[in-house]
C-alpha cells in the first residue's frame, strides 16, 4: 500500500512490491485520474503519440511506462499536485525495473512471463489443475518431466533453464510474506505416471509435504464424483493485497493464455472454485487419497 508520504507500496518485509503489481497500481490511477477528467482514451493517446489500444494497456499494468508519458498524461488530466507528481513518477521508474524472470526471456514467452509476475505478487491464489500438479508444487524431477512434454525437441540447456524457472517460482512460499494457495486438483492429476512410477511416487510424497503447510489447502476431486463444474480445464484465480489491483483469472493454452479481469468473469470462476471446494475431498481425506494412490504406483 502507498504510504502516507506518497512512498512507494512495500510488503511486511518492508521491501518494494513487485514491478508487476506497481505498473497495476500506476495504471489503476491513471484511469481514475483521465475519467475523472473526462478525458477518452483517444484523447489520451494522441496526446502521447500512441494508440488506444496501448492506453489499455497502459491502464492494466500490462506494459512499462515512460517518464514521458506519464508526465504528458497527468497535466492533460489537470493533475498538478507537485506531491502527487512525484510518486507517479516513482512508480513509473520502479515498475519499469525487470523481475528476476526477466533473465529467462530466452525460454518464456511474453504471456508467461505476465503470469510468473502476478503470481509472485498475489496474496491470495486459488487454482484448479485437470492434468499436471501445480507449479509450485512440483517436484524438480517432475517438472522436468512436465517440461519435455511440451518441449521435446529442445535441446538440454533450455530444458534446464525452463526447469530453474519453474522451481524458482516456489520461493513465494517461504518468502517472509507467503500467499494463501487454495489448490484444487482431479484425482487424474495424481493417477497420471508423469515421468514414470519412481518420480511421480516422490511427486506425490512432495504434495502430502506441501499439504501440512500453514497457508496452504490442497483438495483432490475424486472420479467417484463424477462430472465437476471445471471440467472444461484448468485455471487460476490471483487476488492481491492492493484494493487498487483487480482479481484476475488466467487460463494457460498450448501457445498463449488469457487474463480475465472483469468482475463478471472473475466472480463467475469464483463461483466455480467454491463448488469444486465443496465437491471435493476434505483437506485431511484428500491427504489419505494421495497416500493411497502412492502405495499404488
Amino acid at each position: 500500500m502507498t504510504g502516507p508520504g506518497g512512498e512507494l507500496p512495500t510488503g511486511s518485509d518492508g521491501e518494494p512490491r513487485g514491478p508487476t503489481v506497481l505498473r497495476m497500481i500506476l495504471g489503476s490511477q491513471l484511469r481514475r485520474f483521465r475519467e475523472s477528467a473526462g478525458v477518452t482514451p483517444e484523447q489520451a493517446a494522441y496526446e502521447i503519440r500512441a494508440s488506444r489500444s496501448k492506453i489499455s494497456r497502459m491502464e492494466h499494468g500490462r506494459v512499462g511506462f515512460k517518464s514521458r508519458d506519464v508526465t504528458d498524461l497527468l497535466a492533460l488530466y489537470g493533475v498538478g499536485d507537485e506531491r502527487v507528481l512525484a510518486r507517479m513518477l516513482a512508480f513509473a521508474e520502479q515498475a519499469s525495473m525487470p523481475g528476476w524472470w526477466s533473465k529467462y526471456d530466452d525460454v518464456l514467452p511474453d504471456w508467461f512471463e505476465a503470469f510468473v509476475g502476478l503470481e509472485g505478487a498475489a496474496s491470495v491464489i486459488r487454482t484448479f489443475e485437470l492434468q499436471f500438479v501445480y507449479g509450485l508444487f512440483q517436484t524438480e524431477a517432475y517438472a522436468r518431466a512436465v517440461t519435455w512434454l511440451g518441449n521435446k525437441t529442445a535441446p538440454a540447456e533450455e530444458i534446464d533453464r525452463r526447469v530453474s524457472v519453474r522451481l524458482k517460482r516456489q520461493a513465494v512460499l517461504t518468502s517472509p510474506e507467503p500467499p494463501q494457495v487454495w489448490s484444487v486438483m482431479d484425482e487424474a492429476v495424481l493417477r497420471r505416471p508423469v515421468g514414470g512410477s519412481p518420480v511421480m511416487r516422490a511427486q506425490l510424497a512432495h504434495l502430502i509435504e506441501v499439504a501440512s503447510l500453514p497457508r496452504i489447502t490442497l483438495q483432490v476431486v475424486p472420479f467417484a464424483r463424477g462430472g465437476h463444474a471445471a471440467s472444461g480445464g484448468s485455471f487460476t484465480v490471483l487476488r492481491f493485497a492492493e484494493p487498487e489491483v483487480p482479481d484476475i483469472v488466467y487460463i494457460e493454452q498450448l501457445t498463449s493464455a488469457l487474463y480475465l479481469d472483469s468482475r463478471a468473469e472473475v466472480d463467475h470462476y469464483l463461483e466455480v472454485m467454491d463448488e469444486l471446494s465443496t465437491e471435493a475431498l476434505t483437506p485431511a481425506r484428500s491427504a489419505d487419497l494421495i497416500a493411497e494412490i502412492s502405495k499404488e504406483t
